[in-house]
């Protein structure tokens, strides 16, 4: 029998009552049927009587302020008493994650769901969204709800009300009662978050290139304390702020607190003015390119961002303050210490760091963010460092995953998805839903004396018929979660792509204490002789490209077969598609695919990817033995060119044939070992057709003049190593 309002009513009374008197919230799952939950939770509400109440449900009441789960972060930067979770819309745990942080101390999370036993076989509309193309949303797995169900049991501090089933006793509440709100500086909540605030504006006031870190969990107070910094220094005129993550909503509460302190700023979306000055909100891509100055860039939610943005807003911006989630929804703090220290300290060796431990929404040893963490694994962690020093390849077991058995085992999942998240900035809780629970998704994993030293996440795709794989070729479908052959079939003209099979590795992670020792490309290959067992034509990757990372992919046999014209919004870099063909099928494709961007690619680099690293462009440009061909010059250019390196021709006067040398030049496996500097000059002027200003910025030389030495210097060797007989007489009458 349902429970009685009244019921009802009362315990979440006493739920509030007891997370006031602590400052801890309190989790109330209201297991059952859809409109039963709802109609309990409202009941629940309106004894509450709390001012700041949120429906994330696409069918709250009426007159209920609500978004759906998918636009959950607009809840951000807003704080609520009660907030109530449906998760009979679809559990995304994403959006938990992000709008459990924003319920302040003494306040209630309310979580629908279906009933407890039956929730895993619920059909929940999230599957829809995990399903990728050619697969039913009931081939989705069912071993993330299972999990989650099996911790809500065991979790403490979390009263579970079933439909048909007694009350719950109230949970016991935490020790000491009447915990104190922590009190702070001025507008500051703790004196962690006005060190936090001074720090932030000494960066702004103090000498250049002193940039600070703060590192907190949510809730802590430190976008709060970037707002505070903001309002002040934009009192004192110092203008303007600039202020930079991810997305526009994860930095809602540094222009939520900034208008607080400043009432009559005039708001706008993603700006506040205050008289002559002004806080801005920037993307990170945009800041790298952004003209003028600024006098505080702030970058909130740091860990989101790939070190190599980051390391671009250090070069550009003299005055920075950077602010990471330890344990986050988006992102996490635990891998960036360690993958930026290196570049801090190489650049900005005053950098200084500060922690801010003492929560400020809520009190310590709160038992909902205790579940959350648990649950959407946001505290996990890699294995500690001293029990995998010794890993080499040979000591490791080199295994696909049971992934009903990693669901149940806590310790290796645990292992696994932190060594994912600090491998990875962007990794969230819905990759833990998906790497359990993708129907097309299998888990690869490294192991040493039980402990996981690297892991593999491997998607398949593929396998359309002739007709999908036409309308892909034609831009008219994108098919969800296929993205190497719609990148071969929409980008690189290959209709044939979408009809083969592919094994795309989604993600790679090795653990820190053991990378550069082979333990990587070992499993690498594991996933490519079992894709090649299992019938795939392919094998093949995507990632924002660096030239390490080319590299460490060149070392398995997959090359580029594309690079994205337009560099990522949050990743701030271009992806590149790399792949290796595993059957003759595979082998045509792959053929057809590596000569219709290897012709295109040169062109590229001097418009659309004129911006991309040199070094990276010549990794790019890089062809296979059998690939490459000699530059076919005729016996009068092969002269004018020698011309030009002896220093007897304008560049300008024989660009063709130039340009023709140095892409053939720079595209040799064996080719010439040029001086570094003599290299990138090349690239950046005779490729991508740099202004010569910014030829010789990027090379630190003077001018024109200079550059055009190194570029002479890059033409003698390459006549003196492809060039015909008369080139090579030119060069020694004209005293080359």
């Amino acid at each position: 029998m349902a429970q009685p309002a009244a019921s009802l009513a009362a315990l979440g009374r006493a739920l509030m009552a007891q997370a006031r008197c602590t400052r801890h919230r309190r989790l109330l799952v209201l297991a059952g049927e859809a409109d039963w939950c709802r109609r309990a939770a409202t009941d629940v509400l309106h004894a509450l009587a709390s001012p700041a109440v949120l429906w994330i449900s696409a069918h709250a009441p009426d007159q209920a302020l609500a978004f759906p789960a998918g636009q959950a972060r607009q809840a951000l930067g807003r704080e609520w008493q009660a907030l109530v979770f449906d998760a009979h819309d679809g559990f995304d745990p994403d959006a938990l994650g992000a709008v459990g942080g924003t319920v302040v101390g003494g306040g209630v999370l309310l979580l629908l769901t279906p009933p407890l036993a039956h929730w895993p076989d619920y059909p929940d509309p999230e599957t829809a969204r995990i399903a990728p193309a050619l697969f039913a949303p009931a081939a989705v797995g069912r071993r993330f709800l299972h999990r989650f169900v099996r911790l809500l049991a065991v979790a403490e501090g979390i009263a579970v009300v079933a439909q048909d089933g007694p009350l719950p006793p109230l949970p016991p509440a935490s020790e000491p009662l009447a915990a104190p709100a922590p009190q702070g500086a001025g507008d500051c909540l703790s004196d962690d978050q006005a060190r936090a605030v001074a720090a932030v504006m000494r960066v702004a006031t103090g000498r250049r290139r002193r940039p600070v870190v703060l590192s907190a969990d949510r809730g802590r107070g430190k976008s709060a304390a970037f707002g505070i910094a903001a309002a002040r220094l934009l009192r004192a005129g110092i203008s303007p702020i600039l202020v930079t993550a991810p997305r526009l909503e994860a930095v809602a509460p540094v222009f939520a607190q900034a208008g607080r302190l400043l009432p009559r700023a005039a708001a706008g979306k993603g700006a506040l003015h205050w008289g002559g000055a002004r806080l801005e909100f920037c993307p990170p891509d945009q800041l790298l390119r952004r003209a003028g100055s600024a006098r505080l860039v702030l970058v909130d939610e740091a860990a989101a961002i790939p070190a190599p943005v980051l390391q671009g807003l250090l070069e550009r911006y003299a005055r920075l303050a950077f602010a990471t989630t330890v344990h986050g929804y988006e992102g996490t703090g635990r891998g960036f210490a360690t993958r930026f220290k290196q570049v801090l300290d190489a650049r900005t060796p005053l950098w200084k760091a500060l922690a801010l431990k003492a929560p400020v929404r809520w009190a310590a040893d709160d038992p909902v963010e205790r579940f959350l963490f648990r649950a959407l694994l946001l505290d996990a962690v890699p294995a500690p460092a001293a029990a995998v020093a010794a890993a080499r390849p040979e000591h490791c077991a080199l295994e696909l995953l049971d992934r009903d058995a990693l669901a149940a085992d806590e310790a290796l999942l645990r292992e696994l998805f932190g060594l994912l998240v600090q491998a990875h900035y962007r990794t969230r809780p819905y990759d833990l839903r998906y790497l359990l629970d993708g129907p097309n998704i299998r888990v690869y994993a490294a192991r040493c004396r039980g402990h996981v030293v690297a892991t593999a996440l491997v998607a398949t795709e593929g396998g359309f018929d002739a007709a999908a794989a036409r309308a892909i070729w034609a831009n008219r479908s994108r098919p969800h979660g296929h993205l190497l052959p719609e990148t071969l079939a929409a980008h690189l003209g290959l209709q044939a792509a979408p009809l083969l099979r592919a094994d795309r590795i989604m993600r790679i992670a090795v653990h820190p204490a053991v990378q550069g020792r082979g333990i990587g490309t070992a499993l690498a290959q594991r996933v490519a002789a079992a894709a090649r067992r299992a019938g795939r034509d392919y094998l093949g990757s995507s990632f924002g490209a660096t030239a390490e990372l080319m590299a460490f992919w060149e070392r398995l046999g997959c090359r580029p077969v594309r690079v994205s014209h337009k560099r990522g919004a949050a990743s701030g870099a271009h992806a590149v598609v790399v792949m290796r063909a595993l059957s003759d099928a595979g082998c045509a494709l792959y053929r057809d695919a590596r000569r219709r961007y290897l012709d295109n690619l040169p062109l590229q680099l001097a418009d659309p990817l004129r911006d991309l690293d040199p070094a990276l462009a010549a990794a790019c440009l890089r062809r296979e033995r059998g690939e490459w061909v000699p530059p076919a010059l005729s016996a009068g250019d092969w002269c004018e060119v020698a011309a030009a390196a002896a220093g007897r021709r304008l560049l300008e006067a024989c660009p063709a044939p130039v340009q023709h040398l140095a892409a053939a030049a720079l595209a040799d496996p064996a080719g010439v070992a040029l001086d570094g500097a003599a290299q990138r000059a090349a690239l950046l002027k005779l490729i991508q057709h740099r202004p010569w200003a910014e030829v010789a910025a990027a090379l630190a030389l003077p001018g024109r003049a200079q550059v055009t030495a190194l570029l002479r210097q890059a033409l003698h060797a390459w006549v003196r190593r492809y060039g015909d007989a008369g080139a090579r007489q030119v060069l020694a009458e004209l005293g080359g």
